[in-house]
């Protein structure tokens, strides 16, 4: 790939027409595009905290979350990445770099992902948890 400024646009070029060239071709055109957008606006996950007693909290720079385990736990931003607590079950995970805020999220999210029978846990904003139905009394 062939990548040049010109007039304040980047342009990108493959070398030919084969398959792999244009796969690259609109990899490497999405990946400036994400460069792009990271710098200008940035990007942003929000995620929610659901159950009872489940909150999270900014302690200096880093994330505490208390989602009911027996120790709160204390995450750390890496470099790039910033935490803002909206509110004590709802806070976002900010940075330039998508793949990195996506992947610090995941990591978040891993902690307590959703369970299917009460759907306490946490969850992206937005997110549709399929429910199961419980033991029924027979």
């Amino acid at each position: 790939m062939r990548v040049r400024v010109e007039d304040s646009q980047v342009l990108v070029e493959r070398p030919s027409d084969h398959r792999r060239d244009r796969a690259l071709h609109g990899l490497t055109r999405a990946l400036i595009a994400n460069m792009v957008t990271g710098v200008n606006d940035g990007f942003r996950k929000v995620l929610e905290i659901i159950g009872v007693g489940f909150r999270a909290e900014l302690v200096g720079k880093k994330l505490n979350l208390v989602i009911g385990f027996s120790h709160p736990i204390l995450v750390e931003p890496p470099d790039g990445i910033t935490f803002v607590v909206t509110n004590p079950t709802r806070f976002e995970v900010q940075g330039a770099e998508k793949e990195l805020v996506g992947e610090m999220a995941a990591i978040i999210r891993r902690f307590r992902p959703p369970e299917p029978y009460k759907g306490k846990g946490i969850r992206y904003e937005g997110e549709q948890i399929r429910r199961k139905a419980g033991k029924s009394a027979a």
